[in-house]
């Protein structure tokens, strides 16, 4: 990291202030902050390269997309830099706005991603969805399932919650999409499965009390979401003692037009970036693998890890 002088010579400029309050606890992309700010591209980049420079900012590349966040907390010099950062929120007038634009910003994620899972209800088991087979999903339920209560984070229409009812003794189903879960519920009903509970909301605060359930699943829904380390966070939550997290998702790939034709967030997840995310959510017993390949282009490859909440 830059000095402690230059350093707080860039948080003198108020854009780069308004910049560093923007990217705590999300990532963005430039045109995302672009919609916040109201800033030219070119002038935001330049903030951003002085502030990665500093050591304050990081940034990724997912694809064509580049992402922004504040650079991982450190002690010393830095920690102290980052309560200043916070401490200037009242001074910044611009500070309550831009924090109900980014409201609106990551609700247009959301809704993108509900649009899209709406329009398919109803034809989810027909259509192709990249990382969703059913050699993938045979290897996560066949070593995992049990008489327990599951969390099917992202279930869409329910297919695996139902085949996990089978033998669960209770399965908790949550989606975003109100015509995922009303097409469910339906064909639960239909299925005569009376221990499987669809209920609306979102993966990153799941409708569900904290310490009740055996098994998170996030099948092929980790990649939908805005913030995936929340929505581990939040599995994590709402695990028992002892309970199990199981991710199966799409390895990180660059087909950029998935976000276009699937509603996708994120092009996939490094075992190592899967690795990272459950440690910091306070997972142990972290095991990660790949477990199948397509053979048509692009190739999407499917990525199976589990944790164990200590």
């Amino acid at each position: 990291m830059a000095s402690i002088l230059k350093s707080l010579s860039l948080l003198a400029d108020p854009t780069r202030l308004r910049l560093l309050l923007l990217l705590q606890g999300t990532e963005l992309s430039v045109a995302e902050i672009q919609g916040v700010l109201g800033m030219g591209q070119s002038r935001i980049s330049s903030h951003l390269k002085q502030l990665k420079q500093a050591g304050l900012v990081r940034d990724r590349r997912a694809g064509q997309q580049v992402y922004y966040a504040l650079a991982d907390e450190e002690k010393g010099a830095h920690a102290q830099l980052r309560e200043i950062i916070r401490a200037t929120t009242k001074e910044i007038p611009e500070a309550a706005q831009d924090k109900t634009a980014l409201k609106l910003v990551l609700r247009k994620r959301q809704d993108k991603t509900r649009e899209y899972f709406n329009k398919l209800a109803g034809k989810f088991g027909r259509r192709y969805c990249p990382g969703r087979t059913w050699k993938g999903a045979a290897h996560m339920l066949l070593s995992l399932v049990g008489p327990i209560t599951v969390a099917d984070l992202g279930a869409g229409e329910g297919t695996l919650s139902q085949m996990l009812a089978k033998r669960a003794k209770k399965v908790i189903a949550i989606d975003g999409s109100e015509k995922m879960v009303e097409f469910g519920e339906a064909q639960a009903k239909r299925n005569g499965f009376t221990n499987v509970e669809f209920r609306l909301g979102d993966i990153e605060d799941p409708p569900i009390a904290a310490g009740s359930v055996d098994l998170a699943l996030l099948s092929q829904a980790l990649h939908h979401a805005a913030n995936p380390d929340r929505a581990i966070a939040a599995a994590f939550r709402i695990l028992k003692k002892k309970g199990h997290i199981a991710i199966l998702d799409l390895l990180a790939h660059n087909f950029e037009e998935a976000r276009k034709l699937y509603a996708d967030t994120w092009l996939g997840f490094s075992e190592a970036e899967l690795h990272r995310l459950l440690t910091d959510a306070g997972f142990d017993e972290i095991e990660i693998s790949v477990v199948a390949r397509e053979s048509k282009s692009p190739n999407f490859q499917t990525v199976f890890a589990t944790a164990v909440k200590p």
